[in-house]
């Protein structure tokens, strides 16, 4: 079956990726899990509530290109909902524009990199940095995608 994903749509700006494609992109970091019949939001945003987001649950007072929101379960109840990730519309736009990838690459490589933070991957420490890093890199490359960090 694989993954079921709520397209939440909070943008008018243009190169909005259709839900199959993201659909698409999350399905290739479930494929390394035992359970890949998952559940999640991803919601497109603009600059104002991206910012807003950040500084509320970061404490960063500007705009950033993802956000990932796990949702935890409590133990007894048994809920395929992974949680929601939130992508910045035009920051995406810009930061390709500016790490000279292309569009749909980097908003592949958001999707892929926000999925992993809501199965529990992150980057704040050097070695589970690498693990992420790594995978993502990893199903980039099986999607057709070159390596981010390049």
């Amino acid at each position: 079956m694989g993954a079921i994903v709520d397209l939440q749509l909070s943008s008018d700006k243009p190169n909005l990726i259709e839900q199959k494609i993201l659909t698409k992109w999350v399905d290739a970091v479930l494929e390394y899990y035992s359970d890949p019949d998952k559940e999640l939001t991803i919601r497109l945003v603009d600059i104002p509530e991206s910012q807003r987001l950040n500084l509320t649950w970061r404490q960063r007072n500007c705009p950033t290109n993802v956000l990932s929101f796990p949702f935890e379960c409590p133990p007894e109840v048994d809920l395929p909902l992974l949680g929601d990730i939130i992508i910045c519309v035009p920051l995406v736009a810009i930061e390709a524009i500016e790490q000279n990838k292309s569009l749909e690459s980097h908003w592949a490589h958001l999707v892929i990199h926000g999925t992993l933070h809501l199965l529990g991957y992150d980057h704040i420490e050097e070695q589970p940095a690498q693990i992420m890093e790594n995978l993502e890199v990893k199903i980039l490359k099986k999607l057709g995608y070159s390596n981010p960090y390049h």
